[in-house]
């Protein structure tokens, strides 16, 4: 057997990386996060970045080639999934996930028409941010609340939607409703109308996150249907934990170096057995979640049931992610809470996404049911 990326998938997540690295050094995040003239922050988006990853073909890699803008090269998810681990190990201030996975990724498949074109198109361009708004307060993200009516020949919405990735910056976000007759939908909502409010959040790692309250907001249905929530949900849920490998596979190369440099009684930290085996178990979690992310990504890919390994990478990138992150910042001592150093960055984003679409309990749940169902 051979596990290897194909040329493509190679090309592509290199090229994320490449670029996402030069566009992401720790001086330029850190002037982006608090900046020098002493006023205050705005949303965490480098808008340069975001225009590079445009000029080169990496917001539109994973597109539909029949675009009429031209801009998609129909790459597959593993691709995607490969664009989302660079974001991760680089902690990038741009919504690489949240634009692909949560909002083109439905869009793309499940919609259609001048719609579905025309947000794609500016997308590929770098002229769009998007999103979706899967989570209510208290509520389950398959069995949404917020409603969905029919007004003359579209739709409305209204409902609160909360925590939502990059709702302060996106320009359309992909929402999940029920209608009046008990059935759930995906619609598209363009966020910048009067139907529309948005609560910037302070969050963890200080993303762009925030409520969005709808009343009577004007919409495009993507697609009708419990299944097309499933569709969506899982590859949003696989993907962000290839933004999770990511991110704890360089929040462990970082630590592997320190602790090799680090000295102490006239040695490397790394040869002290203490530090040698809570480095090594963090190396077998991160494989972990790398390893059950791959695999969740690559049957979602080959249209595959693929509900049981998509709860199962979730929760390896919940539990185990947030395992690797603490060792790491345990390992470098006083140097892991020093904000000019770029470790920190890891931790915060990882406490994000342990909780974001779901946390390890309700991961192991939605594993139980398949179990007890035959599906697992």
């Amino acid at each position: 057997m051979d596990f290897s990326y194909d040329d493509s998938e190679q090309a592509i997540g290199d090229l994320a990386l490449q670029v996402l690295t030069d566009g992401s050094d720790p001086a330029g995040l850190r002037e982006l996060e608090r900046p020098s003239d002493g006023s205050a922050p705005g949303p965490r988006f480098d808008r340069a970045l975001w225009a590079t990853l445009a000029d080169t073909g990496i917001l539109g890699a994973c597109l539909p080639e029949d675009l009429p803008g031209g801009g998609g090269a129909a790459l597959g998810l593993v691709a995607m999934g490969r664009i989302c681990e660079a974001q991760g190990a680089t902690a990038a201030a741009v919504p690489l996930w949240e634009t692909l996975a949560l909002g083109a990724l439905p869009l793309a498949h499940l919609g259609f028409g001048k719609v579905r074109d025309s947000w794609l198109d500016r997308v590929a361009a770098g002229d769009a941010v998007l999103t979706a708004a899967w989570h209510e307060d208290g509520g389950e993200p398959g069995v949404p609340t917020a409603r969905m009516s029919e007004n003359g020949g579209g739709v409305t919405v209204t409902g609160s939607k909360v925590a939502v990735p990059a709702g302060q910056i996106a320009d359309a976000a992909v929402v999940p409703v029920t209608g009046s007759d008990g059935e759930v939908a995906l619609v598209l909502v363009e966020l910048n109308q009067q139907g529309v409010t948005r609560t910037p959040l302070r969050t963890t790692a200080a993303s762009p996150d925030a409520n969005l309250d709808f009343v009577g907001a004007t919409g495009d249905v993507i697609a009708v249907g419990a299944d097309a929530l499933s569709w969506a949900w899982q590859r949003a849920v696989a993907t962000q934990c290839a933004v999770v490998t990511g991110g704890v596979a360089t929040a462990m190369a970082i630590t592997a170096q320190y602790t090799k440099d680090r000295k102490q009684f006239e040695q490397p930290i790394a040869a002290f057995q203490a530090v040698a085996h809570r480095a090594a178990d963090a190396f077998v979690d991160t494989e972990g979640v790398r390893l059950t992310a791959a695999q969740a990504l690559w049957r979602l890919e080959a249209d595959m049931p693929a509900a049981a390994e998509v709860a199962i990478a979730k929760y390896w990138a919940a539990d185990a992610g947030q395992r690797v992150v603490h060792a790491a910042m345990h390992l470098h001592g006083g140097m892991g809470v020093d904000r000019d150093y770029p470790v920190h960055r890891y931790f915060l984003q990882m406490k994000e996404h342990e909780l974001q679409l779901g946390g390890a309990s309700r991961s192991l749940v939605a594993l139980g049911r398949l179990i007890a169902a035959g599906e697992a």
